[in-house]
């Protein structure tokens, strides 16, 4: 059935599905969706789509629909199940075929929603199939005059976990002590066959239990006050480290043995070396975003530093592109070759365990010297015209400017290693500022310059 465009461009967005379920996404539209893909796949060869889901209470049901508008288009369907989102992504790598996960990752429970990929994981993003998948979905998707697929089950999971395992060696790490909140999301179901089959490892789980409501706090780590719990758990357990997950998994946080977080960029910088120990002179893609202490390691190592925009199909994109070995954003989404170019939160944890057992350190002194900067996180302000405001910034900053660029949104270099960038978002009236700087104060004062313009 066809749709009018602005009920499907609210849903069908630049990386992916996402809406609330009920009133904007449904088995109708959902079935719509997978017909679609299944076409624009068809056309390029594939002859099956894996598809996997979240514990939302939705999920199951909107995956079903999915396969039954690909299995009308004449693809075979590999349902895998319950999985995390870089689970998804191992199957689409393993079985050589486009996937699809069924996640609103960490919004609320009311949303649902679908993360697309190509065989082995490559991105399908507004330029590279959903513009396409939109435009049939809007007119009505053509049906199919041949053979319908047949859809078959597949158990992965622990396929998942010995690869995992296998691209980070474990053995020989100290005891260590790992509290661990899933939120109670999908990590609940990944981090028991990867991290507690480890006999080095002893796992504090909180949040265990996989509940698409969200009881007990949403499954964004990213905003401060959901990883409350797990500094908390840290400090009464004794725990070496803290790791938290997102709704889908995909994503994962870290907190030191005092329940301190430790930045994402400062993750990123850690996996980057370990990588061009294993690599010298290897590519290392970082968003624009990432702390500058990223590209002036990797130079450090003799590595070469790619800057990207935001966002995860511009990264995997400059993965194939580039060759690059590994990738990292300030919002804890890690890439690895040796993943497909995909982002897995567990592979990046594996790393910061491996790394943290192989000496006696505790993890804050571990990650101390990746620290060389302060950085605000991510800010953002409800504007009217996004644009305006941020010309008005920059004219603001004219003097000051050491130089301006527009990769994504404006990034201002300024004088003594201080910047910052101001971007709009894809999908909301907002705009996101990001500011770093050599001390804390410096960060304070920019942000409070910044805020008072952009917020007037």
């Amino acid at each position: 059935m066809a749709r009018s465009a602005e009920f499907v461009n609210a849903v069908i967005k630049a990386y992916d599905v996402r809406g609330v379920v009920g009133e904007q996404i449904d088995g109708e539209f959902v079935k719509d969706v997978g017909a679609a893909f299944a076409r624009l796949m068809r056309a390029e060869g594939a002859t099956r789509v894996v598809i996997g889901h979240d514990m939302r209470e939705s999920s199951p049901e909107l995956a079903a629909a999915f396969a039954d508008g690909a299995l009308g288009q004449g693809l075979d369907v590999v349902h895998i199940g319950l999985a995390s989102t870089d689970q998804l992504y191992f199957a689409s790598g393993r079985l050589d075929c486009p996937g699809a996960m069924f996640t609103a990752s960490h919004n609320p429970a009311r949303y649902n929603g679908i993360k697309l990929c190509r065989a082995k994981a490559l991105p399908v993003g507004q330029d590279t199939g959903l513009a396409t998948i939109k435009d049939e979905v809007i007119n009505g998707v053509p049906s199919y005059d041949g053979t319908p697929g047949s859809a078959t089950k597949l158990e992965l999971l622990t396929d998942y976990a010995k690869f995992l395992r296998g691209l980070v060696d474990l053995d020989d790490v100290r005891p260590l002590t790992i509290a661990v909140d899933a939120g109670n999301g999908m990590g609940g179901h990944t981090v028991p066959e990867v991290l507690g089959t480890v006999a080095q490892l002893k796992v504090v789980p909180l949040y265990f239990e996989l509940d698409g409501s969200f009881p007990n706090h949403e499954a964004n780590p990213l905003d401060p006050k959901n990883l409350v719990d797990l500094q908390d758990l840290v400090r009464k357990s004794g725990a070496d480290i803290g790791l938290a997950f997102d709704g889908d998994a995909d994503r994962c946080f870290v907190v030191d043995e005092n329940g301190d977080p430790i930045s994402p960029s400062a993750i990123t910088a850690l996996v980057a070396e370990r990588e061009l120990a294993k690599e010298p002179g290897a590519v290392i893609i970082h968003n624009l975003i990432t702390s500058h202490a990223v590209p002036e390691l990797v130079h450090e190592l003799g590595g070469t530093p790619v800057r990207t925009r935001v966002g995860h199909s511009f990264i995997k994109q400059e993965m194939a592109a580039t060759g690059a070995v590994f990738g990292g954003e300030h919002s804890a989404h890690y890439y690895f070759r040796d993943f497909w170019g995909a982002d897995s939160g567990m592979l990046a944890a594996l790393h910061v365990l491996a790394a943290l057992g192989e000496n006696d350190r505790p993890i804050s002194e571990l990650m101390s010297s990746y620290e060389t900067y302060a950085a605000s996180g991510e800010i953002n302000s409800t504007v009217a015209d996004a644009k305006e405001r941020t010309m008005a910034v920059v004219e603001a900053f004219g003097d000051r400017a050491v130089s301006v660029d527009r990769l994504d949104g404006v990034t201002v270099q300024l004088a003594d290693d201080a910047w910052f960038n101001l971007r709009a978002s894809n999908t909301e009236p907002l705009l996101r500022l990001n500011v770093e700087a050599r001390s804390a104060e410096e960060v304070d004062a920019l942000v409070t310059e910044i805020l008072s313009i952009v917020r007037s």
